[in-house]
């Protein structure tokens, strides 16, 4: 039973793709690329981090980040060499201030006028005049008895 629940446990411990040549010797500039690869995005596998992902798009860029820092660059400077290179979209927390702080307000502000417009439609029905029900005519009338009869 002991063992079931060590395999279980072992199987939901996250496997880390980071293959033994690509680790770096110095531990302190190992654990900036570690950080920093937490933060990229694969662009084969979408929503999963180069430091999860075994496609060879990757690993490249995991061995990319090790070069930068192993040159000198600070994460930041490696962070902005990548984006430069691969685009936003590589990060996987995308920045929010310059024009992407349209796409981060659209979607709140659509709401909100989404809301301003139902509010102001229901409110319109509310105060609308209601129409009265007309009643038939004789020969309506007669003409609904003939049908109903028959």
């Amino acid at each position: 039973m002991i063992r079931m629940i060590l395999v279980l446990m072992l199987m939901a411990a996250p496997v880390w793709a980071v293959q033994p040549d690509e680790v770096l010797d110095d531990p302190v500039l190992e654990e900036r690329a570690r950080e920093m690869s937490k933060d990229l995005r694969c662009l084969v596998c979408r929503n999963e981090s180069i430091d999860e992902s075994n496609a060879e798009l990757a690993r490249e860029l995991r061995i990319l980040v090790r070069e930068r820092l192993v040159a000198g660059d600070t994460n930041e400077q490696a962070m902005n060499y990548i984006v430069d290179r691969y685009g936003e979209y590589v990060l996987l927390r995308p920045q929010t201030g310059g024009s992407n702080l349209v796409l981060w307000l659209a979607g709140p502000a659509m709401l909100f006028l989404a809301l301003l417009t139902a509010v102001f439609y229901l409110r319109g029905r509310a105060k609308a005049p209601r129409t009265a029900e007309k009643k038939l005519s004789e020969d309506e009338q007669a003409r609904l008895k003939e049908i109903l009869d028959e």
